[in-house]
């Protein structure tokens, strides 16, 4: 295996293996299809039929219902799927077997069918469940040995991660609403297929590195860009006590796993479909409802029960991170809101017609938005293909190939652009200034995570939960001048824009130091466990985003656009007061890490 890492860092590409790059296209390319695919979704399911690009019509309470469950089911597969990787396939060929299931699921969605929607989207949960753990965990095996460059790494990775959601969201998202819902469906799937050729072809290049099980499971946390060794702070003693699970702890685990899959699939079962399959009630409680509150009565209770048994500073600093587990179901449940009630006001309440000036303005600044980012990543790509063309030189004219569609796209989205005297800003526009956002202001943020002024974990978390809750507070603003129970509107896009960047820089504070505290505060054999947990709580946001999204028509109908977003303001904010009120007692807690 050493001989492989020697061999990989033989061949630099800015400083780093050309291997990294080759696993950075392929999770550019992989994540271009998958936010491609995703931006698109609610827009689809709720475009009117009679239209010029008809869509399904439901109401928005259903899709947001069915993007709820699909957006919770891709945080818990990846559990299943790391472990499958750890015991039977190796990461390798678990990238690829999911490369190839998302392939499949992207080729479903093109056909805009009922089957084909709920194939699609299940082929992309399980491909997903193998894609997503392993491509970092390829990673932590190439830099075995290496530590030093791990920052660096996972930076350059994290890159590609947000190149191809931009890319996807705002190509996809052109195609899809300006000729057809299925040019952007198919546009994903052709990315996907590339991708899939391209890391195929290449995977000689890593020789035994990802091909063999490991033995011991280690999870890696690639948000973690400044933190030290993650467990050097636990005594040997401590992190040595074991906590085996009890036939009770598998039988609870069971139990609270089946209620929970049960209610991720009968919310929009019984709302799409008229499908219940939990027909009974309690009192004034659905048996939806009631099975999800025993399913977390059990899973609090096997949490509490496996805490007490632990030494005392093993047990208060999971209290910590569950605590912390706790404030993150609260964060995802609004900020992904981006992807559901959000792009909804984007299209349905925002001003995107612009004219004369005001046009061009947009067409600049989205074409200096394109273009930029793509010739860099181009620049890269030249590198790679000056090291690896002797080695791997099919994958690198698949590579080649795939980046000369991807120009040809970026040059017909312009050249159809510019041809016009006005322009309409599309809805899934806005979904790229997450990423745009992220790749700017996160060197502004590292430098501070490193300066002397870096804050303690709990008051980030509450930093980050008010700047969401800023975010939506301008919105709140921008929306107070729209009449109860309106369905369109035409607002601003500015109040949009800037609820993107005050998001964005919540993210920052909250998405790449949860894990990172979670690797420092549990002990090394139980860091597989809590970053199922970790994982868990995220799902449990990503369908608590699709509930009170739902909830848009309704509260709209009842009180205005505005308290709904006003719900998204306070709530975020007063749990961000209370995480920062709770700073001494976490720091408590954490026995000393920082």
């Amino acid at each position: 295996m050493n001989t492989d890492i020697e061999n990989l860092f033989n061949d630099k590409v800015i400083g780093h293996p050309a291997g990294l790059f080759v696993i950075f296209f392929t999770e550019m390319w992989e994540r271009f299809s998958f936010y491609g695919m995703r931006i698109l979704l609610v827009l689809f399911l709720t475009a009117p039929i009679i239209s010029d690009n008809p869509g399904w019509e439901w109401p928005r309470e259903h899709a947001l219902a069915l993007i709820g469950t699909y957006g919770s089911l891709l945080y818990l597969t990846p559990i299943v799927g790391g472990w499958i990787a750890d015991k039977i396939t190796g990461y390798k060929w678990a990238v690829i077997i999911g490369c190839f299931i998302m392939m499949l699921g992207h080729a479903a969605m093109v056909f805009e069918t009922p089957f084909s929607l709920y194939l699609g989207l299940a082929l992309l949960i399980i491909g997903t469940g193998f894609f997503k753990p392993n491509m970092t965990s390829m990673i932590s095996e190439m830099y075995k040995g290496k530590e030093s460059k791990k920052d660096g790494a996972y930076t350059i990775y994290y890159m590609g991660v947000n190149a191809g959601a931009f890319f996807g969201m705002m190509l996809c998202g052109y195609l899809a609403e300006n000729i057809g819902w299925s040019y952007g469906f198919g546009l994903a799937g052709v990315f996907m297929l590339l991708g899939l050729i391209q890391f195929w072809l290449a995977k000689s290049l890593f020789g035994q590195i990802g091909e063999k099980p490991s033995k011991i499971h280690k999870v890696e946390i690639p948000q973690d860009l400044n933190e030290d060794e993650p467990f050097e702070n636990f005594e040997k003693s401590e992190a040595d006590k074991l906590n085996p699970f009890t036939t009770l702890d598998k039988i609870l685990i069971i139990l609270s796993s089946i209620g929970g899959v049960l209610y991720l699939f009968n919310d929009p079962l019984s709302k799409i479909g008229n499908i219940n399959l939990l027909p009974f009630s309690i009192g004034n409680m659905d048996g939806s409802n009631v099975t999800v509150l025993t399913a977390l009565a059990l899973f609090l209770y096997l949490i509490i029960s496996r805490i007490s048994r632990y030494t005392p500073i093993v047990r208060d600093r999971i209290i910590a991170v569950s605590v912390f587990g706790i404030f993150t179901v609260f964060f995802f449940a609004a900020f992904e809101q981006s992807l559901g009630s959000m792009t909804i006001f984007a299209r349905d309440y925002t001003e995107r017609a612009l004219t004369g000036s005001s046009a061009m303005i947009f067409k600049v600044i989205d074409l200096i938005l394109t273009v930029g980012p793509l010739a860099i990543i181009t620049w890269v790509l030249y590198l790679l293909f000056k090291k690896t063309f002797s080695k791997i030189p099919y994958s690198n004219i698949i590579l080649g190939i795939s980046f000369a569609f991807l120009w040809y796209v970026v040059y017909y989205k312009i050249n159809n652009e510019f041809s016009k005297d006005t322009t309409e800003v599309p809805a899934t526009w806005f979904g790229i200034l997450n990423s745009f956002f992220i790749i700017t202001l996160a060197p502004f943020f590292s430098r501070w995570w490193e300066s002397k002024y870096n804050p303690s974990a709990a008051m980030k978390y509450g930093i980050g939960l008010m700047l969401l809750g800023l975010g939506f507070g301008v919105l709140v603003f921008g929306t107070l001048t729209i009449p109860q129970g309106a369905q369109t509107a035409s607002v601003s896009m500015m109040f949009l824009i800037l609820a993107y960047l005050f998001h964005t820089m919540g993210e920052l504070c909250i998405s790449p130091v949860g894990l990172s505290y979670l690797s420092k505060l549990v002990p090394g054999r139980m860091i597989g466990f809590m970053f199922g947990i970790w994982y868990l709580a995220i799902a449990v946001g990503q369908k608590a985003a699709g509930t009170m999204g739902g909830m848009i028509d309704k509260i709209t109908q009842e009180h205005s656009l505005s308290t709904f977003f006003l719900i998204f303001t306070l709530v975020p904010a007063g749990v961000g007061v209370i995480s920062m009120l709770l700073n001494p007692l976490l720091k408590k807690l954490m026995h000393g890490v920082r």
